[in-house]
């Protein structure tokens, strides 16, 4: 049994495959749940395990309470919980906001919110030492669409990423003192494929001129920043959004 397993929600692909890889190479086993690409997923574990780690990729959907439980049922199968990575997350196509469905309101929020808070309710019950654990770390991905509202694209996104801001702030103080650290990755226009799911496939090279670097980001550089906040270097950082948006 491992002594040090990672839970990754949407791990297949983007910031989420990157985090897999970069905690893989830092000793965590990692368990990481996937939706529908399962070629993707096997090709992850395999990656890692190629490269002398171990990981377990569990088809859940993030939005479905039964399937979070499941996630972390597999992790507790490979052994202790010590880290928990909220990555999971949608968008859907540019609307405005009097153009927008309960419907579409309704997956955003659950899976973007909702499905974060349960699967950081469960990480807590595995690490907090109330609950006789010890200790551990949870990093949500935020976005700075918190910050830029994205009108005219998805508000709604933007509006899910807000109240995540506030779940890590509110988190972090309530289980500061139980072991276990909670902070969040606001990243800015990352050269991933989540931009084609909202059909826009080339924002980010579009979007370059909106950026004081230049460029978008990478998701290599996310998960550089994911893995520090899990960290014993940051040891003494809770509560904390880390933004990586290349001065956006």
């Amino acid at each position: 049994m491992s002594d040090r397993v990672l839970v990754v929600t949407g791990g297949s692909r983007g910031i989420g495959r990157a985090t897999a890889l970069a905690a893989a190479a830092d000793g965590f086993d990692v368990v990481f749940s996937y939706v529908s690409d399962a070629g993707a997923a096997e090709s992850l574990v395999a990656e890692i395990g190629a490269a002398g780690g171990r990981a377990v990729a569990v088809r859940a959907d993030v939005g479905v309470e039964a399937d979070v439980l499941a996630l972390f049922a597999a992790a507790d199968a490979v052994g202790r919980v010590a880290g928990l990575v909220n990555n999971a997350g949608v968008v859907d196509r540019a609307a405005r906001v009097d153009e927008m469905t309960v419907a579409r309101l309704e997956r955003m929020f659950r899976i973007n919110v909702i499905g974060s808070v349960v699967a950081a309710r469960e990480a807590v019950r595995r690490m907090s030492t109330r609950h006789g654990g010890r200790g551990g770390a949870i990093v949500n991905l935020s976005s700075a669409a918190a910050l830029l509202g994205a009108p005219g694209q998805y508000v709604d996104y933007a509006a899910a990423k807000g109240a995540i801001d506030s779940f890590t702030v509110g988190l972090a103080r309530e289980v500061a003192a139980e072991g276990v650290r909670v902070n969040a990755v606001r990243p800015g226009i990352i050269d991933t494929d989540i931009h084609a799911s909202g059909g826009i496939p080339d924002r980010a090279e579009a979007m370059r001129g909106a950026i004081p670097m230049g460029r978008a980001g990478t998701a290599a550089e996310c998960a550089a920043a994911v893995l520090w906040l899990l960290s014993d270097a940051a040891s003494y950082t809770t509560g904390s959004i880390v933004t990586v948006s290349g001065g956006r």
